[in-house]
């Protein structure tokens, strides 16, 4: 279908240079609203209405009239229909909406994709400061990072993830601190332990193995303990590295890595924050005041602009941000994406407005910020808010323990990442429609049952008789498995991964609805048994494309015991 819509663009281009040859209109199908109003629309005559002061329905009926005359929308289209004041429903005949089980069956694993273009993104996610276990608001940050990769990866681009934390701020010191206190034998409650010290068991583990002079090596670090409860920097580098491989391990079970790990510390240690500072003054966009050195942010919309550096000489907060983000620039990341907590609202202008005044060329929206809210957690019926593990949240870990890392990632990217979400871990566990991941996987599942029973009965997928899938429970599978491509781009566009969550859902709703209604298996038409075999083997296909894209699973069985591979394309 994907070669029927493209045929289909190229003769509304046609059509709409035959109606408004110098309109420059773009030829471009939306969707309907309401899939009982067609299959493609086209609103072309309602934008061309002003330019070109025509009544709209007047316009869409020369269009309407123009796309008539074009062979293509002979060869696919059943009926052409204006609506309202000017929309144009497009309704395809079966053969068009068929010929995606072929382009399904003929991509593969890469249905969807576009060819790469050369230029490359950035995904920062996680991003977690080494002082103490990922909590779940790091883990809805990984999912929504990792999934957004996937996607940016099937639109063509090259995909790096980055981990960025500080490995010497005032948190260190307080995690060395925490630790050389258990190292002296002191425990939370005591008299003499930090007001500010971290609680958790997990500091009495980094004591327990720093004393046994371990060697820990995380993906970007390796460090051995000198065993001396004095060595109090010996006792921070070991601390830092012993975390930074729990959550690389964390991440592991959550199936997400990163190719690059950059260091706040170096953004000092090499000159890159007094580079960006140097850079503001010289272009003029700073100014002293009080003995402060201010940044002109309004200059760029913020409500009032900021001090860049206070009087004691630090630097506020956002400045080695500009400095970083420069970098990414620098390493010629064409884009940059952060999946970050709502709290970070407050510096987007901040660190934008400091990138313009670079004056480097930067575009105006870099970098571009997908905030997440925290997540409740509701096990038994109640908000679980304390990990002993952790000493005040629930962690990662303890998400993957209870339920599984695929419940944890579906679950983690199927609301907006700005909208407030409470997993609930009864829910996860549930083995029916209810538990929308089972739902899906359980789709998927069932379809290889079929293909693995077809085999079974010498019956395989064959797409010679797709011309007898006329049902409308088997056109409505079709219409949906080639929307695919599009929601792909969409979610891209977007940054939207949930996208990926509500499409799969509706896929398997299709699935489910196709499979009550049609007989695959147990008739005498062998060919219409082979076409709707080809059908469920177009869908399973997407089916695990799009869950891999979120990190999640395609069972071939929802039973333990091992099943022979239904993947027979």
């Amino acid at each position: 279908m994907i070669q029927v819509k493209q045929e289909l663009l190229t003769a509304l281009a046609r059509a709409l240079a035959a109606v408004a040859p110098d309109a420059g209109a773009s030829a471009a199908f939306e969707s309907p609203k309401q899939a009982s109003h067609g299959d493609l629309a086209i609103t072309a005559a309602m934008a061309l209405a002003r330019p070109l002061k025509a009544n709209p329905r007047a316009l869409a009926q020369q269009l309407v009239e123009a796309l008539t005359a074009q062979p293509e929308v002979a060869r696919w289209v059943a009926a052409l229909d204006i609506a309202g004041p000017g929309f144009i429903n497009l309704r395809l005949k079966p053969e068009a909406k068929q010929a995606v089980v072929a382009d399904v069956l003929q991509a593969g694993a890469r249905y969807g994709w576009q060819p790469a273009h050369g230029r490359k993104v950035m995904l920062e996610f996680v991003s977690a400061n080494p002082t103490g276990p990922l909590h779940v608001g790091h883990a809805r940050q990984g999912a929504l990072g990792d999934s957004l990769a996937h996607l940016f990866e099937t639109q063509g681009w090259d995909v790096t993830r980055e981990f960025y934390y500080n490995d010497a701020g005032v948190q260190i010191a307080t995690l060395a601190a925490s630790v050389q206190a258990r190292l002296q034998g002191l425990k939370p409650g005591d008299a003499l332990w930090p007001e500010a010290a971290y609680n958790g068991d997990y500091i009495a583990d980094i004591a327990e193995d720093f004393l046994a002079r371990e060697t820990v090596l995380a993906d970007d670090r390796r460090v051995t303990a000198s065993g001396d409860p004095r060595d109090l920097d010996g006792v921070r580098d070991f601390a830092v590295a012993y975390l930074r491989r729990e959550q690389d391990l964390d991440l592991r079970a959550f199936g997400v890595t990163f190719q690059s790990y950059f260091l706040e510390s170096s953004l000092y240690t090499e000159g890159r924050v007094a580079e960006a500072v140097q850079r503001l003054v010289a272009a003029g966009k700073t100014y002293e005041q009080d003995g402060a050195l201010w940044l002109r942010t309004t200059e760029w919309g913020d409500d009032k602009d900021r001090v860049m550096r206070k009087q004691d000489g630090s630097n506020t907060y956002f400045v080695p941000d500009v400095a970083y983000h420069l970098t990414k620039w620098q390493r010629g990341f064409a884009k940059a994406i952060n999946c970050q907590g709502t709290d970070h609202h407050g510096t987007i202008a901040r660190v934008r407005a400091g990138l313009q005044g670079l004056g480097l060329g930067i575009p105006q929206g870099y970098p571009d910020y997908v905030l997440n809210t925290m997540v409740r957690v509701l096990r038994g019926g109640a908000e679980v808010k304390i990990s002993k593990r952790a000493g005040s949240y629930v962690t990662l870990r303890d998400l993957i323990d209870w339920t599984s890392r695929d419940a944890v990632r579906f679950f983690l990217i199927s609301r907006k990442a700005d909208t407030e979400f409470t997993f609930d871990v009864d829910l996860a566990l549930k083995q029916n429609d209810e538990n929308p991941v089972f739902y899906v996987q359980y789709a998927h599942a069932r379809v290889c049952s079929i293909l693995r029973a077809g085999a079974e009965q010498g019956l395989a997928p064959d797409t010679a008789a797709l011309g007898r899938l006329v049902a409308p429970t088997e056109l409505a599978l079709m219409v949906k498995l080639a929307a695919y491509p599009e929601m792909l781009a969409q979610a891209t566009r977007d940054l939207a991964p949930h996208d990926v969550a509500f499409y799969l859902r509706d896929l398997a709703a299709a699935l489910h609805s196709f499979y009550a209604a049609e007989r695959v298996l147990g008739q005498d038409d062998a060919d219409l048994t082979r076409a709707r075999l080809a059908l469920l083997d177009a869908t399973r296909i997407v089916i695990a494309n799009a869950l891999a894209l979120l990190g999640v699973s395609a069972p071939e069985s929802m039973f333990r015991e091992e099943t022979p591979s239904c993947a027979l394309n």
